[in-house]
């Protein structure tokens, strides 16, 4: 296949350890265990997508297998070995995807064929990419062979969630973690591609593209080729507004302006400004992290050093930055960045996100508006000189050391609304409590609050002592419940909005509820077999045996 036609990602695949870019330590460590001949039973390279794992893993079988490696003649893989493995077709060089073979019979298929030795090279090797999909048993089973393989037997592993991988094939491999691209790095090699391309694009736009890479060079070569292929034909050259549009990705100054004008309490202009944001097609998570940023950067602005390189800012919009910065307390900041915070928990709880964000912005307006002398409506050509001396809220002060304490955000707007409905409450509260001056009373509020427990252990474990002056003294047995104490306790304080105070002792109280109740069906029970009707009935059925009474009419009796 022509290379014309190939995609940036493949057609500038690296194919030597000289064109790896970015991974400087790792490649010298690698080279010099090679010229020593102390390699590894197994490698295992892991790093976030893009950054040459799997390019690195196949470098390093070429190295291994290199006919010509002491002469260093391979650079352009002239060598039959070299060739071979470029092309994914050495006999010797199984690469496997542990994404789509998983199962141990997969691992054992492999095991197997690690069995024979090399057919053309020194060693026979065996690339696992993702090799963190493999099965529990998968691992268990490769165990043995990857601790003590043949001398001919070498395994490289790749994946990009190392942590999901057991500990026990960790200890067994040489583990090297492959580093983001750096931006001035990824800038250079993407400058390079162009003019290998003899494509013409300014600086700002590869700035872009290394932005939105976040140091991926696979995502880099992949943006790179999408703007390739959005170049006119006609000659006009893209500029920084078409390459932002194509990537579906805003001008940070948009939302640099919207703080300024929330600062200012200008809700019409923040609600706009938004509003234009939204349009561009950005989620509104994707606001809030993008906020968040811009709060980063107003409380840190004198401690970043590295800001000027970043292309999401022009000169004017660093200006700005360092102006609102001076401007703005920090206090301020910081309670934004805890209501950014809790937003973005929340966010996923609302069915329409972009109403949610209005209202998060408008929530910051007014909480804004608390503070109006702590922010001077500054115009970017003019700051003022006593803006150091500006004075502290003492209100904000005090919200911001109350979100501290309790680790977490507090409501910052109160309507009058509110308020009286609070006090209404609370008198409707006062209103409601309820005054009991003996214990069948307290029994009764049981009954009608439905605390069947407390009615329960009242009735059947509980001897009443003494009831007065919300003091209750009583004995029990030992069915009574272990919290018995702490809940009515609780429920006396709840009901009459007095505290009470509750006594055991070791007097004999009275009988319990429940035992005078049964006393009571006892008594019933003799006087009516001393009775003549009870007579009557034993002469008519003489086998006849009474065991309860009951009265119809007492229809509420238990």
């Amino acid at each position: 296949m022509s290379t014309d036609k190939q995609v940036l990602a493949i057609k500038y695949r690296p194919q030597v350890f000289d064109e790896l870019v970015g991974q400087n330590i790792i490649v010298e460590a690698i080279k010099k265990s090679i010229s020593l001949d102390k390699i590894p039973n197994a490698y295992l390279f892991t790093g976030i997508r893009g950054v040459g794992k799997t390019t690195i893993a196949r470098i390093l079988a070429k190295s291994l297998n290199c006919n010509n490696l002491k002469e260093n003649s391979c650079l352009k893989n002239k060598c039959e070995n070299c060739v071979q493995i470029s092309e994914s077709r050495h006999i010797d060089v199984l690469e496997m995807d542990a994404a789509s073979k998983t199962g141990v019979d997969d691992v054992r298929d492999l095991i197997e064929f690690s069995r024979y030795g090399p057919t053309s090279s020194k060693y026979k090797i065996f690339i696992i990419d993702e090799v963190h999909m493999l099965s529990k048993q998968a691992f268990n089973a490769l165990l043995k062979t990857l601790e003590e393989p043949p001398s001919y037997l070498k395994f490289i592993f790749a994946t990009t969630e190392v942590n999901k991988l057991p500990v026990t094939v960790l200890s067994r491999c040489q583990r090297f973690d492959l580093m983001r691209i750096k931006f001035e790095e990824m800038l250079n090699f993407l400058k390079n591609v162009t003019s290998k391309e003899k494509k013409y694009l300014n600086d700002d736009i590869l700035k872009l593209i290394v932005k939105i890479s976040e140091g991926s060079v696979r995502d880099g070569l992949s943006l790179l080729d999408r703007i390739f292929l959005s170049d006119n034909e006609n000659g006009k050259k893209l500029d920084l507004k078409n390459a932002q549009e194509i990537f579906g990705y805003y001008d940070k100054s948009y939302l640099l302006e919207l703080v300024f004008e929330l600062l200012k309490g200008n809700e019409e202009k923040v609600i706009q400004l938004y509003k234009n944001i939204y349009d561009q097609g950005i989620e509104p998570k994707l606001f809030i992290n993008n906020f968040l940023e811009i709060i980063y950067y107003l409380k840190n602005f004198k401690n970043l050093n590295n800001l000027k390189q970043s292309i999401d800012f022009s000169d004017a919009d660093l200006k700005k930055i360092e102006e609102i910065s001076k401007q703005v307390d920090d206090r301020t900041l910081l309670l934004f960045w805890e209501f950014a915070m809790e937003k973005m928990s929340e966010i996923n709880l609302v069915s329409n996100q972009h109403l949610a964000i209005e209202m998060f912005l408008i929530r910051m307006i007014y909480l804004k508006k608390k503070n109006t002398n702590n922010f001077e409506k500054v115009e970017s050509s003019n700051i003022s000189s006593s803006v150091h001396n500006t004075p502290k809220d003492e209100d904000l002060s005090k919200e911001l050391d109350t979100i501290k304490k309790n680790n977490k955000t507090i409501n910052q707007i109160k309507f009058s609304s509110q308020k009286k409905e609070k006090h209404l409450i609370q008198d409707e509260k006062k209103n409601n409590k309820t005054t009991i001056n003996s214990f069948s009373e307290l029994i009764s509020i049981c009954t009608k609050k439905k605390e069947i427990g407390l009615k329960y252990e009242l009735e059947n474990n509980v001897n009443l002592i003494s009831f007065k002056n919300n003091n209750i003294e009583i004995s029990f047995n030992e069915n009574l419940d272990k919290n018995f104490i702490k809940n009515i306790t609780l429920k006396l304080f709840d009901w009459t909005g007095e505290r009470w105070i509750i006594l055991l002792s070791k007097k004999d109280g009275l009988k319990s509820i429940k035992e005078i109740k049964i006393e009571k069906k006892y008594n019933e029970l003799k006087n009516f077999k001393n009775s003549k009707l009870y007579e009557n009935a034993t002469n008519l059925f003489s086998d006849l045996e009474i065991v309860d009474i009951k009265d119809l009419n007492r229809r509420n009796d238990d």
